[in-house]
């Protein structure tokens, strides 16, 4: 038997609607799925001291948030009876307005998917390792403070 191993969740700058698309529509096919639960996380343009958010740069500790998701996801397998979870988080920068989170889960009824998505939404802002740099209209930064 195959070692279940890590995957990668890590994507370069935004999650573009075209590829949302595409994943979700890959999953016509499994016909045993009743329900889908999506949550996607988009950067907004906040004033923060007179200044306006224009984009985040996102960093992460690649490995131990993709170590640690593997086993959010495995903990979530085991408590939802769900068919299927993809998560897809930006590294680098991603612009207001454009997705940094994509979080998509899917089972044969409603309220696992939908319960199943909201655990693991939270469970990956407060667990990863992922920082967002906030970066204003002239160039400066801060690093963000809420999750």
């Amino acid at each position: 038997m195959k070692q279940k191993e890590p995957k990668n969740i890590f994507i370069r700058n935004a999650v573009s609607p075209a590829f949302i698309a595409e994943s979700i529509g890959k999953h016509g096919e499994k016909t045993g799925i009743g329900a889908h639960s999506i949550f996607l996380g988009q950067v907004r343009a906040d004033v923060i001291d007179n200044k306006t958010v224009t984009g985040i740069e996102y960093t992460a500790y690649e490995d131990m948030a993709n170590q640690q998701m593997f086993l959010i996801r495995e903990d979530i397998f085991e408590k939802y009876p769900i068919t299927c979870m993809h998560v897809y988080h930006s590294l680098g920068r991603v612009g207001t307005g454009e997705i940094c989170l994509f979080v998509f889960t899917s089972s044969p009824h409603r309220k696992p998917a939908i319960d199943a998505c909201e655990e693991t939404v939270e469970r990956i802002k407060k667990e990863l390792p992922v920082w967002g740099r906030e970066i204003f209209a002239d160039e400066s930064y801060q690093w963000k403070k809420d999750n």
